[in-house]
């Protein structure tokens, strides 16, 4: 069945059919139950599932990773809720020490199928620790999968392979586009597409601009004003980091010989930075242009006055791409 859901609901359907499937899937966080958690994402799971299924928990995040660790040794499957990306660091230690590494620890004996839900990224205006991106500390660490959704579609797809994964997955949802709606299949097969693909969304033979997350949105927005003026730009939601789908992206750059990287996450070190090497490693000799990149400032996220300064938009990211253009 094909529905239009916002991509809130969309997660909310993916878990129910992930907790319908497996009587070993387990939903874990700050006030998911009889709330439905801050962004009503896991709305009537518990009413439906039972406290033993959708469970509340205390407001320690490396308490909540480190249940999921003994669970996951047991065979469950948990589904982890960080209230918020800025929370995420006091489960930091749990995470990249224990969830990455206990299946190389044991020679593969042990595996852990956690899914870490992590609501990400600004626009939303809140307050400190509510607005950040930081998902290139678990891309970077060996043992971790990640992703992020831009989509209904793909957050209900994605969220069923992530918790089918034996592996640890970071999964990251863009807040500001919960309330965005898309058509979703309900009944769409759980490998109807990969989930560590990238996906071009729109077609273009003069540049390419990579996102993923909550700029895909902005970058298909921006790839529209540029047509108007006659340049054609392939828009590419990279939707997984770790691992990079590099065949997606170095078959659009031999086309266009033009890459633009966007993210909201900081220039400095970004995952921005880790395609822009790869890029040049591969393509060197079917680059028109230096690979740019276009992403938050090396500053701590702002009030929410001034993020709209800080968040990339629609100019920053045609006058990276005009840019690339002279060059």
């Amino acid at each position: 069945m094909t529905t239009t859901l916002p991509l809130g609901k969309a997660l909310n359907a993916g878990l129910r059919r992930a907790l319908e499937d497996d009587p070993k899937v387990l939903l874990m966080g700050e006030d998911i139950g009889a709330l439905g958690g801050v962004f009503r994402i896991t709305d009537g799971l518990q009413k439906d599932f039972g406290q033993h299924r959708v469970i509340d928990t205390p407001l320690a995040e490396s308490g909540i990773l480190g249940t999921a660790i003994g669970l996951a040794m047991r065979g469950f499957r948990p589904v982890c809720e960080i209230q918020f990306d800025g929370f995420i660091y006091p489960a930091f230690d749990q995470i990249v020490s224990q969830v990455a590494k206990l299946h190389y620890r044991t020679s593969g004996n042990v595996t852990m199928p956690i899914t870490i839900r992590v609501p990400y990224g600004g626009g939303i205006g809140a307050i400190e620790h509510h607005s950040e991106s930081p998902e290139g500390y678990f891309a970077q660490t060996a043992g971790l999968r990640v992703v992020t959704c831009s989509n209904a579609a793909d957050a209900h797809l994605m969220i069923r392979q992530a918790i089918t994964s034996d592996d640890p997955v970071l999964f990251f949802e863009p807040k500001r586009r919960y309330w965005e709606k898309g058509e979703v299949d309900l009944d769409s097969a759980i490998d109807s597409y990969p989930l560590h693909r990238a996906r071009t969304v729109v077609e273009g033979t003069d540049v390419t601009l990579l996102a993923y997350g909550p700029l895909v949105t902005t970058a298909i927005a921006a790839a529209k004003a540029a047509a108007e003026e006659g340049m054609s730009i392939e828009v590419i939601d990279l939707r997984t980091l770790s691992p990079l789908d590099m065949d997606a992206i170095e078959a659009s750059v031999r086309k266009t010989g033009r890459l633009v990287v966007t993210h909201e996450a900081p220039v400095f070190l970004g995952i921005g930075a880790e395609i822009a090497a790869r890029v040049s490693e591969r393509c060197f000799y079917h680059l028109e242009a230096p690979v740019l990149r276009v992403g938050g400032f090396a500053i701590p996220y702002p009030p929410a006055k001034l993020e709209e300064h800080f968040l990339p938009d629609i100019d920053r990211i045609l006058h990276a791409v005009d840019t690339s253009m002279a060059a």
